[in-house]
């Protein structure tokens, strides 16, 4: 006799099916107090760690998805749902190894596109929260972000997947608060579309780096026709004009840099001490995401 098909499939020791995916979330969930990662610790807790609905916006996740990894009821999570897990609950390398262990998943190999943050970068980002700095792959998907960001350019977290693209939002022309001159938006296009070929070289087995490709010159005839002319150009340091809805214009230098060590590549946006662009983003320090009164 047949066993039915719903019938439990007994676990293999390591396996999710044991849970200790489940059991090492919730242990990772419950060691970060919602303070370090920059959101508010009102309310009734528990314990002093993240709620799950709280690791759901930091991995732009949705609960239920959480409660059922934490449960066992989901296994074999995606490796991209693992790379947002393990940024989200800022693993260590040999954390990080071993969620991909746990999930039965290979470690993305050299060929692949990284998000993971060194300590030392993790150290400042969380320091240097009166300046407004984003974190981006070698692919410009937004793996992180301080307060004075998202109160900046906008809460990002409920966005979703090519959402969080800069170069996908750009030629897609999705909506946002930064505004570009012709030149700029020039200058912006050549060294964005130079970066991901460039990408598409150091990372020929990320298949999520290629497809973005395939994607954006299926969508964007600008894109296309700058992929297919070879232009070529360098992230310089310039100003950035940005609309925002409470406390109006601000012209901030943007400058881009590449993480030591690592593919990353940290925006920071700042004004020259003194100027009415320094007061207006000191009081956007102040409110943060907040809409003034």
């Amino acid at each position: 006799m047949s066993a039915s098909k719903d019938a439990p499939s007994k676990a293999r020791p390591g396996h999710p099916g044991t849970n200790d995916l489940g059991k090492a979330l919730h242990g990772w969930r419950d060691r970060i107090s919602p303070d370090t990662v920059g959101l508010p610790a009102g309310g009734v807790r528990r314990a002093a760690g993240l709620r799950r609905e709280e690791l759901a916006q930091l991995a732009a996740l949705s609960v239920d998805y959480i409660t059922r990894l934490e449960q066992g009821r989901a296994i074999s999570p995606s490796p991209q749902v693992l790379a947002s897990l393990a940024r989200a609950l800022r693993l260590s390398e040999a954390e990080r190894t071993y969620l991909y262990l746990l999930a039965g998943q290979p470690e993305p190999g050299p060929g692949h596109i990284s998000d993971h943050i060194p300590p030392g970068l993790r150290r400042l980002l969380d320091q240097m929260n009166g300046a407004p700095l984003s974190v981006h792959d070698a692919a410009w998907n937004l793996v992180e972000w301080n307060r004075s960001w998202a109160a900046l350019i906008g809460d990002p977290s409920a966005l979703r997947g090519r959402e969080r693209n800069l170069v996908w939002r750009h030629f897609t022309v999705l909506p946002g608060r930064v505004r570009q001159t012709p030149e700029q938006k020039a200058a912006f296009e050549a060294t964005t579309v130079a970066d991901l070929r460039a990408a598409t070289a150091r990372y020929p087995a990320d298949l999520g780096l290629r497809s973005l490709v395939k994607d954006l010159r299926e969508s964007s005839a600008d894109f296309a026709g700058l992929w297919d002319s070879g232009i070529v150009g360098t992230h310089q340091a310039g100003a950035k004009t940005i609309v925002h809805p409470e406390i109006g214009t601000l012209t901030l230098d943007c400058d881009v840099l590449v993480a030591a060590g690592s593919d990353l590549r940290v925006v920071a946006y700042t004004a020259a001490p003194g100027s009415d662009d320094a007061a207006r983003l000191g009081l956007l320090d102040v409110i943060g995401i907040q809409a003034m009164a």
